[in-house]
């Protein structure tokens, strides 16, 4: 008796191509869809339960009139009233594994995924050889990142008596996390697993990605990619991960149109139409990708990935007016990512909104914490600089400048923004030797502020 459903369920893409994403679930999830630049392959963490009518429920004996109710309201997929069944049924039960699970299956459901933890970990110490909770409980720890948990739970499943199919899915969601750090053992659980369960088109994209691994090279990949491809035509996922190798592989025209094929039979897939356009941008046709992000944003307003991939695509065209908007709604919905500050004021720079971009990036480098690295800080306290300057706050560019210093050595534009600072704020002498720090340095390289600077070297020797 289970309530797992007997198939792989609806999958999980990979990284984000933005860091800090994670992981989303792609079928009813409330987390954005990974793109372009994301994993492209699926893991198996999936939710497991299957509350349909047709599955055996766990909650049969002794019948009474509350365990009853919990089985009708789980077959009726009415998850909040058999939450509040099944809680106080569980309360009162707490070595019946069975319901236990039931109560933990429907906790995960609701997304409620400590509680859910903590009641397949009841299950699991009421009965140790109960295969379901220990796969759950596997699944759902992979689903939060906790690998190095989720493995022993997993391996539990893979042990305990129960349906194959369930051991086969405990077997490849194992070769999903070692695919990367143990390649060796990813090929072993996919076999257990094909010994359990008939071959299916997400071991077919595993076995591509272990021989790509294993040093192999990319021709048996592409031979697994393109035989997944002639039993599923235009299937997405085999198609992305095509793609992404033939990109590797220097083909970009053959990539271009493998995926235009799939997006004629696939219209609008996020996905697809996301690393078309990445693809399209790194061979310089920005003008027809913009059309392609700018749809896919139309029709999924509130991704994250697809606001950041369109707001790129119009910084590229030089259209900062959209771009600043974009990077706005991102930057509120994640204020403590410097990285997209730093583009937000970029946006605002262009416009000429210095004040407003100045504002942005002082609050900005005051948490460095927020920059991936020491030299990203340091770029963004030269944007600082900048805007202070063009605002008229010769003090504040100079602590820009100072600060981007403990990171970056000078660069002839650098110097130049001190020199016109130390003269806006008098400091003659300081102003004489850093003009001519920048003419040195500069060397015709930027001949309007030569010009500049040689004018005001005049102008400052009559100023003793």
């Amino acid at each position: 008796m289970n309530l797992i459903k007997n198939t792989l369920g609806c999958p999980i893409l990979g990284p984000q191509s933005h860091r800090g994403t994670g992981w989303g679930i792609v079928c009813g999830s409330k987390r954005p869809l990974a793109l372009a630049a994301a994993l492209l392959f699926t893991l198996p963490f999936a939710k497991a339960q299957d509350f349909s009518s047709t599955t055996t429920h766990t909650i049969q004996l002794p019948e009474n009139p509350a365990r009853a109710a919990a089985q009708a309201a789980l077959e009726a997929r009415d998850y909040p009233k058999a939450l509040k069944l099944l809680t106080p049924l569980a309360a009162a039960n707490p070595g019946d594994a069975h319901l236990q699970y039931d109560l933990g299956s429907v906790q995960d459901v609701l997304d409620q995924s400590s509680p859910a933890e903590a009641s397949y970990r009841a299950a699991i110490n009421a009965d140790q050889a109960f295969l379901e909770p220990h796969l759950a409980l596997g699944l759902l720890l992979a689903r939060a990142g906790r690998f190095d948990d989720a493995r022993p739970e997993l391996v539990a499943a893979t042990k305990a008596t129960g349906e194959n199919l369930l051991k086969a899915r405990a077997f490849r969601t194992l070769a999903r996390l070692d695919e990367k750090s143990r390649p060796a053992d990813a090929r072993d659980e996919l076999l257990e697993a094909l010994k359990l369960s008939p071959e299916t088109p997400e071991d077919t994209l595993l076995t591509a990605e272990l021989a790509q691994s294993a040093g192999n090279g990319a021709k048996p990949a592409e031979a697994a990619y393109r035989r997944l491809l002639a039993q599923h035509p235009n299937d997405p996922q085999a198609t992305a991960a095509l793609a992404h190798l033939l990109v590797q592989e220097k083909r970009p025209d053959e990539a271009e149109a493998l995926l235009n094929q799939s997006l004629t039979a696939n219209p609008g897939d996020p996905v697809l139409t996301a690393q078309l356009a990445s693809l399209l941008t790194q061979q310089g046709k920005t003008a027809q990708a913009l059309p392609l992000v700018e749809d896919l944003h139309k029709a999924h307003p509130d991704n994250p990935e697809i606001t950041h991939l369109l707001a790129s695509l119009e910084t590229q065209s030089g259209n900062f007016a959209a771009a600043e908007p974009l990077y706005a709604a991102l930057s509120n919905a994640a204020p403590n990512d410097g990285t997209l500050a730093d583009a937000h004021a970029d946006a605002l720079i262009h416009l000429k909104r210095y004040a407003e971009a100045e504002k942005i990036l002082t609050h900005a480098v005051t948490t460095p914490i927020t920059y991936p690295t020491k030299e990203d800080l340091a770029a963004s306290a030269g944007h600082l600089a900048f805007a202070a300057s063009s605002n008229n706050d010769p003090q504040g560019c100079l602590q820009a400048l100072q600060l981007r210093a403990t990171v970056l050595p000078s660069s002839p534009t650098t110097l130049f923004l001190a020199a016109i600072s130390l003269d806006k704020l008098h400091r003659i002498k300081q102003a004489q030797q850093a003009y001519k720090d920048f003419l040195a340095a500069s060397n015709g390289s930027l001949p309007d502020q030569e010009f500049e600077a040689q004018h005001r070297l005049i102008a400052l020797q009559h100023m003793h």
